[in-house]
């Protein structure tokens, strides 16, 4: 009994230790309080493969509610080369209606290979791998699905309106959508 408690002592100081070690900066992470009353945030109780597990689980349920998104974008694109106005538009809004189509099918590829990636590599040890590259693709995939839904945004925009308002109305969507998604989190991040 007494041989077991104190190997839990142990592992729990080693795990305390290895939480306040940052596994992908080989850093010392210091959390500082913002407030001078307000205290620390005790680190979690995790090793660097829970950690990499959460994180992993965390993403993945997030590109689930992205890929709907993407799924119905793509659906509604593929429904308007069948409808009656399809054959009115003229050759820019037709090239605008490929680039956006290809833009969806580019997106959802991009978004889906964080699954595939962790079908391919986790029983070969390499969480944290591939949590760091299904980051990133989450991002390259936020800024196509960015593009995608302004590109329907536009074809939309200048076939009901013109181009005139298209142009302006794709510009503050664009800007709605780099503010929420790219410069809110980085802005966050730093408060």
């Amino acid at each position: 009994m007494r041989q077991r408690r104190s190997a839990h002592r142990r592992r729990r100081v080693d795990t305390l230790r290895r939480s306040w070690r940052d596994p992908e900066a080989e850093r010392t992470v210091k959390i500082v309080p913002k407030e001078p009353a307000q205290q620390p945030r005790p680190p979690r109780e995790e090793t660097p493969a829970e950690r990499a597990d959460r994180n992993l689980s965390e993403l993945l349920q997030e590109l689930r509610v992205v890929q709907t998104g993407v799924q119905i974008l793509f659906a509604f694109l593929l429904g308007l080369a069948f409808t009656s106005r399809f054959p009115q538009l003229n050759a820019f809004q037709r090239g605008t209606y490929v680039v956006t189509l290809l833009l969806t099918v580019v997106t959802s590829a991009v978004l889906a290979t964080p699954v595939a990636l962790h079908r391919a590599l986790f029983h070969r040890g390499l969480k944290p791998r591939i949590v760091t590259l299904s980051a990133r693709l989450a991002q390259i995939g936020l800024v196509l699905l960015m593009l995608s839904l302004n590109g329907a945004v536009f074809l939309l925009m200048d076939v009901v309106l013109g181009r005139t308002a298209a142009i302006p109305i794709t510009a503050v969507t664009t800007a709605i959508f780099t503010g929420l998604w790219f410069l809110l989190p980085r802005t966050a991040r730093r408060a």
